[in-house]
Formats: C-alpha cells, sequence, structure tokens
C-alpha cells in the first residue's frame, strides 16, 4: 500500500480515536467488533458507525465480509496514520515527500522535520505477499490471525532500530537512527547509492577488503546481519559502504549463526565475480576469523528489543519466507482485508504482543488521566471509568496535527538512494 499522508491534516480528534480503539482492540481479536470500537473509544455524542465508514472509505480500517459478527480490521493504511501522529508530535516528522525506494518488506519515502533537516521513513510491510500462506499456519497464529501482520512488522522496526542505534553508538558505517514507533523507523539520509546500482568502482580489490572486514568486524562484536548482499549495502562518493536493513540480523550465539556468516561472505564474492570478475583466494572463516571482543548482542537485548521478542520475529518471519518460496503469490492487501474469519471465537494474544503500544501512543496514558480528573470533578454526562486499558485520551478540537506537506526531492546532480 502506497502511503498517503494527504487526509492526516484533516482528521478530526474522534476519528483518530475510533482508529486507535481499532488498534485496541486488534490484541484479542482478529476482527474487532463494531460494539467494542464504539465503547473502547467512548465517543462523548456517538456516531461511531459513522466514522468507522469513513475510515473504511479511505482504507485506514477494513470491514471483512462473510464474518459472523459485524466487524473491522486495522489496515496498513491506518497503522501508517498512527504512527505519523506520533512521530509528528515527537518533532521526528513533520512533512513527507516522494517515495524513494520499494521492496517485498518495506516502503522508504523522504521526510523532513520541521527545521527543514530531510531524513528517511521506512515503513515496514511485511506479509503483504504472503497472505494466504500464513493463513495456513493457523496452529502458530491461531492467536494472532491478524495482528500478526501489524505485530511483525512492529517487531521488524523495532528489531531494525535497535540494532541501528548501537552499531551507530560503536562505530559502524550505518545511517544515523532517529525514532520508531509501531512499524515506522525514522533515519538519517545517506548520500550513497546500492551497490547493486554501481558498476564502477575505481578499486574493486579494495572494496572486496573493505566489505570482508566488515563482516568479520561485525561477527568479532557478536553480531551477523545475515543479509549482506548488494541490495542492502551503500556506497558513498569515496566508495566506502554503509550498512543498512537490519531485521535479519542475529548474534553470533545463534545456533545457525557460521551458516548465516558464510552465506554473507559467498554473497560478496558471487557478486564480486559477476560484476567487476574480481575473484579472490582470500575470505573470511566463521571459525578461524571471528574471534568475539565485544557483545554488541547483548547491548541490544539491553536497549528493549529481547530474546524472547527475537524468538517470536524468527518464528513469524520464517513462515513468511517459506510461504513465498512456496507459492510466489502476491495478494494485494485489498484482498487480505476481504477475507472473511474462519471461527467466532477470538483468540487470546500474548502477554507482550502489543506491549508497549500504550506508551508508544502516548495520548492514551494522559487521557486516562485527564478522564479521572474529570470523573473526580463530578463531570455530568460522563461515562464510567472501565479501566485504563479500555480508554482512549480525550483530544480538544481546537489541537491542531502538524502540517503535512511534500518535501522537495535533492536535484537529480545529488541523487540519493536508499
Amino acid at each position: 500500500m502506497k502511503l498517503n499522508p494527504k487526509l492526516l491534516r484533516y482528521m478530526s480528534s474522534d476519528e483518530f480515536r475510533v482508529l486507535t480503539a481499532t488498534e485496541m482492540g486488534t490484541r484479542n481479536h482478529e476482527v474487532v467488533p463494531t460494539s467494542l470500537i464504539a465503547n473502547i473509544a467512548q465517543l462523548k455524542h456517538g456516531g461511531g458507525s459513522k466514522i468507522l465508514g469513513d475510515l473504511a472509505k479511505n482504507n485506514l480500517v477494513s470491514r471483512v465480509q462473510n464474518a459472523k459478527y459485524d466487524g473491522y480490521r486495522l489496515t496498513y493504511g491506518g497503522y501508517d496514520y498512527l504512527a505519523l501522529k506520533t512521530l509528528s508530535k515527537r518533532g521526528s516528522v513533520y512533512s513527507v515527500g516522494n517515495q524513494i525506494g520499494v521492496g517485498k518488506e518495506s516502503d522508504i519515502y523522504l521526510v523532513a522535520d520541521e527545521e527543514g533537516n530531510q531524513r528517511v521513513l521506512k515503513l515496514h510491510r511485511l506479509g503483504r505477499t504472503s497472505f494466504r500462506t500464513i493463513k495456513a499456519n493457523r496452529d502458530y497464529l491461531r492467536n494472532r490471525q491478524t495482528g500478526s501482520w501489524l505485530y511483525l512488522a512492529r517487531l521488524a522496526a523495532m528489531k531494525e532500530f535497535a540494532f541501528m542505534k548501537v552499531l551507530h553508538e560503536n562505530g559502524f558505517p550505518v545511517p544515523e537512527p532517529v525514532d520508531q514507533n509501531r512499524h515506522c523507523v525514522v533515519m538519517g539520509l545517506m548520500d550513497a547509492y546500492p551497490l547493486c546500482q554501481v558498476h564502477d568502482v575505481e578499486d574493486p580489490g579494495k572494496l572486496y577488503s573493505t566489505l570482508m572486514n566488515l563482516i568479520v568486524r561485525l561477527a568479532c562484536a557478536g553480531l551477523i546481519h545475515g543479509d549482506f548482499n548488494e541490495f542492502n549495502i551503500l556506497i558513498a562518493h569515496d566508495d566506502q559502504p554503509i550498512l543498512i536493513d537490519f531485521p535479519q540480523m542475529v548474534s553470533t550465539s545463534h545456533r545457525n549463526a557460521e551458516m548465516y556468516f558464510n552465506r554473507d561472505v559467498e554473497c560478496i564474492r558471487t557478486f564480486f565475480r559477476k560484476r567487476f570478475r574480481y575473484e579472490s583466494a582470500l575470505y573470511p572463516k566463521f571459525s578461524r576469523d571471528t574471534e568475539r571482543e565485544f557483545s554488541l548482542d547483548v547491548q541490544v537485548a539491553a536497549s528493549g528489543f529481547t530474546k524472547k521478542h527475537e524468538q517470536e520475529f524468527e518464528k513469524l518471519h520464517k513462515l513468511f519466507v517459506e510461504g513465498e518460496e512456496k507459492d510466489g503469490e502476491e495478494v494485494s492487501e485489498d484482498e487480505e482485508g476481504s477475507e472473511g474469519v474462519d471461527s467466532e471465537e477470538d483468540g487470546e494474544g500474548s502477554e507482550d504482543e502489543l506491549d508497549g503500544e500504550v506508551e508508544e501512543r502516548g495520548e492514551v496514558e494522559e487521557a486516562n488521566e485527564d478522564r479521572n480528573e474529570e470523573n473526580e470533578g463530578g463531570e455530568e454526562g460522563g461515562h464510567d471509568s472501565s479501566g485504563p486499558d479500555s480508554r482512549i485520551p480525550d483530544e480538544s478540537d481546537d489541537q491542531v496535527v502538524p502540517s503535512i506537506t511534500p518535501v522537495k526531492p535533492k536535484p537529480a546532480s545529488s541523487k540519493v538512494t536508499v
């Protein structure tokens, strides 16, 4: 799905309340019942059904057909808006520009802050090409059939931001991590080209050695990229490499660490042989050249992306990858949204499935406090409190969401590709 931020500036606080209520409902429901959305949103003047209809017209939520009850599911479009609003309130993103990259698992956009500093926004889109296959694996996903897509994208963003931050702090050539919310990662803009678009370098042997040394350096720090190829390496004007895309990065203590390490090495050897007709008899081996000197993998776990998150991400991601290899069928998100539910039963999500979402929204806890204060003050006509987890914050109608306006791309002479 292509990001269309134009509607963001015109959305009312009630529409965001309903959208957030739908997101909260996905924790325990495959299809969130309309009555539950209304109960969580607690709109003062009603009208939840009309707002849901308007959101569905703009593809921010999707009404599920052939379900045994009336309900909606949150789409990537709605998830984009929730993340963009949070990022704009933090000051990380003020305006959105052109799309500068697309992949099977992410979309890349130029963005800018309020001062006009250009950055890169990466939207993780995991699951958009293998929906049918993942439905066949519901034994594992029976408790996260719908939320699994958004949850997996959120896990991928958490992982990428955690690894990027640790690598940047330790002097590795990676983009500067700026912010992360839900499935979105904001990072610094790099003036470089993907290695796959580079057809001529001044010294292929020197670049080959630099890349091999980088693989070894990562391993000595306790990490293996896992997808070290020409698509995830940027080359700056001075032929220095910059690493991107970290969702498949693993620790050297991983059970398949040697296989991932050797695969990274072989990817570079194969590319240089085909592209630059350069082949060297010298290349690193995991058992011989990797002696752990640091434990950056431990720092990543300490940053919030825990071993439990890693294990769950691996299980879910493996299902997606296997599905793409088996059928290679591409299913649009519209088709995903029109799928019916197989069961009337709604599974319980794991405790950490949306752990931290309340903090990420920010406004939820603030609203609960505001609502409690109103209730304590004896406000007439208010709703009875049913617990903080079922409340969404009140936002004043005059609260203005930062304007999302186009960012002018850099001139062609200074082309930037991420």
